[in-house]
């Protein structure tokens, strides 16, 4: 099924929404090329591609926070990757759990 997604179409990379097992929170956006969407199905540990970097990026090597993926879903249109994770400690890089923490409404 992956191989239905069109990576040139968007640009070589594609989002990925970042879910955790059990409480469904989500936990962060990221995106991945074809390399990181294969690293990350052979290893099950969640593999990004960092656009500021311009590297792929194991998440968890530095702060320990690995996310081991449990299911993975495309959406209807084949561009989109969601991510379902068991989170060791915090998925945002500034301590907080989710990188979704600033409400506006």
């Amino acid at each position: 099924m992956i191989d239905k997604i069109d990576f040139a179409k968007q640009g070589g990379l594609v989002p990925v929404i970042v879910q955790e097992e059990g409480s469904n929170e989500i936990l962060m956006l990221a995106y991945m090329n074809e390399e990181s969407l294969q690293k990350t199905i052979d290893t099950k540990l969640a593999t990004y591609y960092s656009r500021s970097r311009n590297e792929l990026w194991l998440k968890g090597e530095t702060s320990g926070h690995y996310q081991h993926v449990v299911h993975m879903y495309l959406d209807c249109d084949y561009d989109t990757i969601l991510l379902v994770v068991k989170q060791d400690g915090v998925a945002c890089h500034t301590g907080e759990k989710s990188c979704f923490f600033h409400k506006v409404l």
